[in-house]
């Protein structure tokens, strides 16, 4: 069956509802495309969802299904905006070595509440953290995880904690300013228990939970 294709591009828009539901639909965001205090209702595939030269300002996403391993938020512009849901392996920010095409260069975030919302191994590139509000426990988030990485690897973590992740950090790349886990689902992946982490984890003042 070929996919219905939906298309919202060299538009302005404000104060609209756009609801991004059909699983059968593909939804391309841009090209040079402005929201402005619009709401959005997610709930596809990552493979759905195309976003590319987006100016998101003041915007609200309203995230109904997990919405897992998306890079292409790094290709808008978000200000001002706030997340509800459930997001996994994406990424937000400036990280124009992702990708040779133009719009890899626009990436930004600022001024953004993920409070609401519950992530997990998401990261935030090329970006000033604290303008942005990361969501509290069960939800922690290493702020300059390379820099901090020798810092971190002398904790003592439970279970396979250290070695999987807080080993690791260095590795990620050199534009990552954050990194947010969802507690309960390492734990789970890495022998341990949430209350374990977090006793370890508030022992750091890099780390926000």
């Amino acid at each position: 069956m070929i996919a219905k294709k939906v298309f919202y591009e060299n538009k302005q828009l404000e104060h609209e509802r756009l609801e991004l539901t059909d699983k059968g639909t593909l939804y391309f965001l841009g090209r040079n495309l402005t929201l402005k205090n619009c709401t959005l209702v997610l709930k596809v595939a990552a493979s759905n969802l195309f976003i590319r030269d987006v100016r998101f300002t003041d915007c609200i996403f309203e995230v109904k299904q997990e919405l897992k391993n998306h890079q292409q938020w790094i290709r808008a512009s978000l200000k001002g905006c706030r997340f509800k849901g459930r997001l996994s392996g994406c990424d937000f920010g400036h990280w124009p070595e992702y990708g040779k095409e133009p719009e890899y260069q626009l990436g930004s975030i600022e001024d953004c509440d993920f409070s609401e919302a519950r992530l997990d191994g998401c990261r935030f590139m090329g970006c000033d953290p604290q303008t942005l509000r990361f969501p509290k426990w069960p939800c922690f988030t290493f702020l300059d995880p390379i820099g901090r990485a020798p810092e971190l690897r002398r904790g003592k973590w439970p279970g396979m904690f250290g070695s999987v992740v807080v080993d690791e950090l260095h590795d990620q790349p050199p534009s990552t300013v954050a990194l947010t886990k969802y507690a309960p689902a390492v734990a789970k992946k890495l022998e341990t228990t949430p209350e374990k982490l977090r006793a370890v984890i508030e022992q750091f003042d890099c780390i926000v939970y």
